[in-house]
């Protein structure tokens, strides 16, 4: 099952690999990112940086549909983490259901919009943002578990 799903150009690092593996109990998580997913040397330093009471996916999007839609993790706590908005989108579209999506980090070289310190969009992130609006994903920004939500509308 789903138990978070984030987008954080950081993926995995201090505050998700502890404070949220603590809060959601995850048992796995899975970082979807065609490009870190054929790069040997950045699933290593996710592994590194996964705590050890968790397994580690490092999925190309497709795959992480089919496997989640297959039900291949329903027996597990499953919080995936992205770096950008549009991996959302696309598995959305595949299938895949969210009950929220947590911004906590988005950085962009190209910043059309700043929500705040932390969220920070290029105009794909926006028009992402906006296309999971509106299929009806529920947004939060959020940067640790211990801070309140707070709903994102784009």
């Amino acid at each position: 099952m789903i138990v978070g799903a984030r987008v954080d150009f950081r993926l995995i690092h201090g505050q998700v690999g502890n404070l949220w593996a603590n809060a959601r109990q995850v048992s796995r998580f899975m970082v979807v990112d065609d490009q870190v997913a054929e790069d040997a040397t950045q699933k290593q330093v996710l592994r590194m940086a996964t705590p050890a009471t968790c397994k580690l996916s490092v999925l190309p999007v497709e795959k992480a549909a089919a496997n989640i839609l297959a039900g291949k993790y329903d027996a597990q706590r499953l919080f995936i983490v992205v770096k950008k908005p549009e991996v959302y989108v696309k598995l959305a579209k595949a299938g895949v259901k969210f009950d929220e999506i947590i911004l906590g980090n988005i950085t962009s070289t190209n910043i059309t919009k700043s929500y705040n310190r932390n969220i920070n969009c290029g105009q794909d992130d926006v028009d992402a943002l906006n296309e999971l609006q509106s299929m009806g994903v529920p947004m939060v920004i959020q940067l640790t578990p211990q801070n309140s939500p707070e709903t994102f509308k784009p």
